[in-house]
């Protein structure tokens, strides 16, 4: 399988349907706007947010490579990428669709208040602190697809080509973090998007799950 663009961005579309960083962004705006932030500020606090969970996933990203060529771990780890998509993908939608289904693709509820704390902090290093805390903990529930890009770059074994890539992947996977904030920072916008939000996560995360299916089969048997 040729890594290619429109694998990396399918991919990175479907990781950016997340619901944990979107929702957490949501929150701290309308956290900054009940404390009478200016529009400007806003923008600058919750862009330190975006940032850090792009540096966050570039930096997974990278380490996930650096370890897959230190333990010398096979080159068709691929084929084990596209099955974890698969996987993840199946998880997701059947949290969606079987009530109290066991398995919740979620941050962990012992997190939450340290995040909750953080953004009441309305700082620019809290918001630093609060993005790598999502970025890490959201990873494990919403990282199949980057995982799966991953593999594909352990498989075509040219670093700079791969770390361009990586670059890539998570500036189209913060994109519609960028896009909510900068509608979101009117507040008349935010209370629309967030009703959107509540009215569409559902059957959003079931076309993501479905979606992440047919690319791990594809990418499977190819």
């Amino acid at each position: 399988m040729i890594l290619n663009l429109p694998v990396v961005t399918v991919a990175a579309l479907l990781d950016s349907i997340n619901p944990c960083a979107i929702s957490v962004l949501l929150l701290t705006i309308g956290f900054l706007f009940s404390l009478k932030k200016p529009r400007t500020e806003i923008l600058k606090i919750a862009g330190f947010y975006i940032f850090a969970i792009f540096l966050t996933y570039i930096l997974i990203g990278l380490g996930v490579l650096s370890a897959l060529t230190f333990f010398g771990i096979p080159k068709a780890i691929t084929k084990f990428g596209a099955l974890f998509i698969i996987i993840s993908g199946l998880l997701s939608l059947f949290d969606q669709i079987i009530p109290n289904f066991p398995i919740k693709l979620a941050i962990p509820s012992f997190i939450k208040p340290e995040l909750a704390r953080q953004m009441q902090k309305a700082t620019i290093p809290a918001m630093i602190t609060l993005g790598i805390l999502v970025g890490l903990f959201e990873f494990p529930c919403t990282g199949g697809p980057y995982l799966l890009i991953l593999s594909l770059l352990h498989d075509a074994g040219k670093f700079l080509s791969g770390f361009l890539y990586l670059i890539y992947y998570n500036l189209i996977f913060v994109s519609p973090l960028i896009i909510i904030l900068v509608l979101g920072s009117h507040p008349k916008i935010l209370t629309r998007v967030e009703s959107f939000r509540k009215r569409n996560t559902k059957k959003a995360d079931i076309i993501s799950s479905l979606a992440m299916i047919i690319l791990g089969i594809i990418i499977f048997i190819v």
